[in-house]
């Protein structure tokens, strides 16, 4: 009888702490969520706003240096048949884009063995392709580190709850417990929030920046043909 009734209350006192944290579950908003997860989510705020910052600016970078017009290469080809190499140039640096960028190199090249030109448009190429890249190895670099980041603070947390578990004398209580374990959990859920964020941009960057170098390699081509022509 003693023990049906010991059974009785420990399984009433389990409810009402399952009930007590389901009231406080329903209670926290988002914000408390981010400010319980302890100063581990500093660095991970940081490396968040970092991530959205290099992302628009190399979106809005890779789309001004796409806007090359379709038919420059056209309109260079007939100013060069032309004899009309300046204007073909004033034309080029008026774009001041990498394709642009490339032709004019070749253009000041002209009259220098092909090879020359190829190596000068290569090199200009090189140039540009750097600057399309730049900051993409860094916006990779948050994508790995932020997870780790965020487990980092778990296990930080965890350690944080159970030495507090052991300081408490006689009954441990549940909800000292999972309080202590869910704001551990906090950090790995953003470290992989950020991290899977910005790995989709990382991918996203890289694919618009090689559409970019196939065009431009592509520009290459028809402006060597056309100085074979010349």
């Amino acid at each position: 009888m003693i023990l049906l009734q010991t059974i009785s209350t420990d399984n009433q006192v389990v409810a009402d702490t399952l009930t007590n944290l389901d009231s406080a579950s329903s209670n926290i908003g988002l914000l408390d969520l981010m400010i319980k997860g302890g100063y581990m989510m500093i660095p991970l705020y940081l490396l968040f706003i970092l991530a959205i910052f290099i992302f628009v600016e190399r979106v809005i970078t890779i789309r001004k240096a796409a806007k090359t017009p379709k038919g420059l290469v056209d309109q260079v080809k007939m100013m060069v048949q032309g004899g009309d190499i300046q204007r073909a140039k004033m034309v080029c640096h008026g774009e001041n884009t990498p394709v642009a960028n490339m032709i004019a190199k070749g253009l000041d090249r002209i009259g220098s063995p092909l090879k020359n030109i190829e190596v000068a448009i290569e090199n200009v190429g090189k140039i540009e392709i750097y600057k399309l890249e730049k900051n993409l190895g860094l916006l990779a670099t948050v994508s790995g580190a932020a997870p780790m980041i965020g487990f980092l603070g778990t296990v930080a947390g965890m350690i944080r709850a159970f030495i507090g578990v052991a300081q408490e004398e006689g009954m441990v209580s549940p909800k000292l417990l999972s309080t202590g374990i869910y704001e551990a959990m906090i950090t790995t859920a953003t470290g992989l929030v950020v991290g899977i964020v910005a790995y989709l941009g990382y991918n996203y960057l890289v694919g618009q920046v090689s559409k970019l170098i196939h065009s431009m390699e592509y520009t290459t081509v028809e402006f060597i043909d056309l100085l074979q022509e010349k």
